[in-house]
């Protein structure tokens, strides 16, 4: 069953709701996106600095934990190309409402060692739900391993879609302006066009040149699309947000598939740009308001 919404803007969801006494944006509106849990002095809420192991190496994570004994639902976030949108803004909120939140960087990017690579983005993806889900660690950092969830923003998206395909024990995706690696990259401009594209985004990853993105991408170029997935992504709820950038034909595509298949999708558009730059609140409100309608 697929439900759509259409979110035009944050000041909608809270200016119109200021004329109705303000009930209506409590209801419209997760309190986790403008109000602090009471403090419980026992279980407090606190960061970890996490060195996640993947391929040899430990690449760099922060682990947000909800306050309260747990263990807590979590949810993995992956970042975009390069990564400057780092979207700790949901970080924050989804711990707010009762979730641990964890984030790190893949191979090459901001700092973790190694190279910088596509396919390391998958694999590093991989890696870090097996360290999340392993009994010292979920212990540790007070994680449900039955209730764990991956969100991709851009590259993101696609590196969750691959990660989703692979395992079947996720309680959720959510994908945020889902960038469809192949199709939207290689599938949509020549050679010269690609290196100059990726030229502009290597400025905090390691051991790489924008020739070797755009090779890599090529090579995999009917390999990397999710139209490859569909069959093996359906089994796991869905949240697909969108926004008016050059991402969204495809990731409505995505949606159209899963839906003909009977999958569980919730589908979001907002009137905004690839980083949601003045829907911060709305893209909050959307992704905790599906966080908790996923069974318990």
């Amino acid at each position: 069953m697929i439900r759509w919404f259409k979110l035009t803007c944050a000041l909608v969801l809270l200016g119109m709701s200021a004329m109705a006494g303000g009930a209506w944006a409590n209801s419209a509106i997760p309190p986790a996106v403008y109000t602090d849990p009471p403090h419980d002095a026992r279980h407090p809420p606190r960061m970890e600095v996490l060195h996640i192991p993947t391929h040899g190496l430990r690449v760099n994570g922060v682990a947000y934990l909800a306050q309260g004994a747990g263990p807590h639902p979590t949810a993995l976030f992956f970042v975009g190309l390069p990564g400057n949108e780092k979207n700790l803004d949901l970080v924050q909120a989804v711990r707010r409402a009762g979730w641990n939140a964890v984030t790190f960087f893949f191979r090459g990017s901001w700092g973790s060692p190694g190279a910088f690579r596509f396919a390391h983005c998958a694999e590093d993806a991989g890696a870090a739900l097996a360290y999340l889900r392993s009994k010292p660690v979920a212990e540790s950092l007070g994680i449900d391993t039955q209730r764990i969830v991956i969100v991709g923003h851009s590259m993101g998206g696609w590196v969750a879609v691959e990660t989703a395909a692979r395992d079947h024990h996720l309680a959720g995706m959510a994908l945020i302006s889902a960038a469809d690696m192949s199709k939207d990259f290689p599938g949509s401009m020549p050679h010269a066009q690609l290196v100059g594209r990726m030229s502009g985004l290597t400025e905090s990853l390691a051991q790489v040149t924008p020739e070797q993105m755009a090779d890599e991408l090529e090579a995999h170029a009917a390999k990397w699309r999710f139209d490859q997935v569909y069959g093996r992504i359906d089994h796991v709820p869905l949240l697909v947000i969108t926004a008016d950038d050059r991402y969204t034909p495809s990731d409505d595509a995505l949606v159209s598939a899963l839906q003909a298949r009977h999958a569980p999708v919730t589908a979001v558009h907002l009137d905004t740009d690839h980083v949601y730059s003045d829907h911060r609140i709305a893209l909050q409100a959307a992704l905790i308001g599906w966080l908790q309608s996923l069974p318990q």
